[in-house]
């Protein structure tokens, strides 16, 4: 099955509303050529006028990305099952929208670079490190520029959701020592783990608010699956 067929499989499925069964997930395999999957329209990203476009190998190495960052997921040699292509599509869609929607004020070019390496430095946790980002990208044949891509989507749209929703990008100290018993680093000192402790909780935050975010919109997103 080549990536195209596989992601519409998927996508239709997705989209269906999760009825299907995730104890038989399909394997994802490479593909020199790439081709449109998905289009979805919005009035954030210009509406019918600028339609916007997921291909099936992006959409496949974000279901990639779920799929690593998945802690309920068996270790298997498939590589994503439907819910993560499900989770990937949505995160993509509510990326993009906030992306485009106007910050007030303007975050400066330094604060967007700021944001930029830390929404890669918390990419690169989710997925366990950058080796296995870095498979993930050879496995669907995706190169840097798209990676650049996705975390520049990712750091926008976290702006946007902290100056604009609610503060989650810089935690407290004592909100920290909150959550850090219940966290993967309770284990170890927490002065040894701040720092990754502070990007585990950010990047929770910014995946509820995002997952909420499309839960809100979604009723006027107008997703398309492409015939071939």
């Amino acid at each position: 099955m080549t990536t195209r067929r596989l992601a519409r499989r998927l996508v239709a499925l997705a989209l269906a509303g999760g009825t299907v069964i995730a104890a038989h997930p399909v394997v994802a395999e490479p593909a020199v050529l790439d081709s449109t999957a998905v289009r979805f329209v919005a009035p954030e990203t210009g509406g019918l006028r600028a339609p916007r476009f997921i291909t099936a190998r992006e959409l496949a190495f974000e279901a990639r990305i779920e799929a690593l960052a998945d802690p309920d997921r068996a270790r298997g040699p498939q590589p994503y099952l439907e819910r993560h292509v499900r989770a990937a599509l949505q995160r993509h869609i509510a990326e993009t929208l906030l992306a485009n929607s106007k910050i007030d004020p303007a975050p400066t070019k330094e604060e967007l670079d700021q944001q930029t390496r830390s929404a890669r430095r918390m990419l690169l946790e989710r997925v366990g490190g950058a080796a296995a980002l870095r498979q993930a990208a050879l496995a669907e044949g995706i190169g840097d520029r798209l990676v650049v891509r996705i975390v520049r989507r990712q750091a926008r749209a976290s702006l946007y959701l902290d100056r604009m929703v609610a503060p989650m990008l810089v935690p407290s100290r004592a909100e920290l020592r909150l959550v850090y018993p219940e966290t993967p680093f309770a284990a170890l000192p927490f002065e040894q783990v701040e720092g990754q402790l502070e990007r585990y909780v950010v990047s929770r935050r910014l995946s509820n608010a995002l997952g909420d975010y499309y839960r809100n919109v979604r009723a006027r997103i107008d997703i398309t699956i492409l015939p071939r």
